[in-house]
């Protein structure tokens, strides 16, 4: 709570901090290897990939064709890098260039050296790939969550870093609660973002791998599927009579699923004839009920 949310802005630039902002990018010159904002060139050799990497799977086709780019063309954009030892240095930010080089045959390419504590390097490229890579929607998912989990950043932190909406990332998030099966078929693009997050409002796996089934089978529109999801919210395809047991009322239930999807947990709403009632909102730690807080404007 106490970071320096002045020094938050969107993009990876706002994480690369010291760089300075008045450099003019027509007077860089190649230089010995310094920690500084200009541009180096050291050996491909001496560069090794970066185990955090969120990326672990690159198209060969489209590394092919960045290489004859590289070739024609030079590396135009410099690849990013942190110093490990005296000729020794680890990729930030730039894999699939540093990839595309060497398939290139370069013996050199032109570098930025940055200063970087291993969760800063886990941010930066976290970050960068969520930004400019063609992720699928689970990596991104992955992404953002292990920029709150490992990082320890907050929703509004990241949607501020990101420069996406709170909410986006929420939905993003959301989709890692999905079952393994319905995972691998958002990646594969066998559905689309659209179903998966519809899919995940559904509180059991078993009700959700129902719904999936029904998509693939009837070859269901997104709206047709969030349609079949709110028909059947009470019906046999959740098993869901709570509702009803508890008295509430289809306009309170839709309330409940609301608050539930809106803040990521389950919560439960208690009513009975003469209105009177509770909202109840569990949170398993300091962490989650912080995130509630923020979810609901409070900090």
């Amino acid at each position: 709570m106490s970071k320096q949310k002045n020094e938050l802005g969107k993009g990876l630039r706002a994480l690369l901090t010291g760089i300075d902002k008045t450099e003019s990018r027509s007077e860089h010159k190649i230089a010995q290897p310094t920690t500084s904002s200009d541009i180096s060139e050291i050996k491909l050799s001496d560069i090794e990939s970066n185990i955090e990497q969120p990326r672990k799977n690159f198209d060969e086709k489209e590394l092919e064709e960045l290489a004859q780019s590289i070739k024609t063309y030079g590396l135009i954009q410099p690849i990013t890098v942190r110093r490990l030892s005296k000729n020794k240095y680890q990729i930030i930010s730039g894999e699939r260039r540093w990839r595309a080089s060497k398939i290139a045959g370069l013996t050199k390419v032109p570098v930025y050296i940055r200063k970087a504590n291993d969760q800063e390097l886990l941010e930066m490229a976290l970050v960068e790939n969520i930004q400019r890579s063609d992720l699928n929607p689970i990596e991104i998912a992955i992404s953002y969550h292990r920029l709150i989990d490992e990082c320890n950043i907050t929703h509004q932190e990241l949607s501020t870093k990101v420069g996406m909406e709170r909410s986006t990332i929420s939905n993003y998030v959301r989709l890692l609660k999905l079952p393994p099966s319905i995972q691998n078929a958002v990646k594969n693009n066998i559905v689309s973002m659209g179903h998966a997050r519809a899919l995940a409002g559904i509180e059991n796996a078993t009700d959700q791998l129902n719904v999936f089934k029904e998509i693939i089978s009837k070859e269901l529109s997104v709206r047709a599927t969030e349609k079949l999801i709110k028909n059947e919210k009470t019906s046999a395809i959740t098993g869901n009579n709570s509702g009803k047991k508890e008295g509430l009322t289809p306009e309170v239930l839709k309330i409940q699923d609301g608050l539930s999807n809106l803040l990521e947990t389950k919560v439960k709403i208690s009513r009975n004839t003469k209105g009177k009632g509770q909202i109840s909102i569990p949170f398993s730690s300091d962490k989650s009920f912080n995130n509630l807080l923020e979810q609901l404007g409070y900090l």
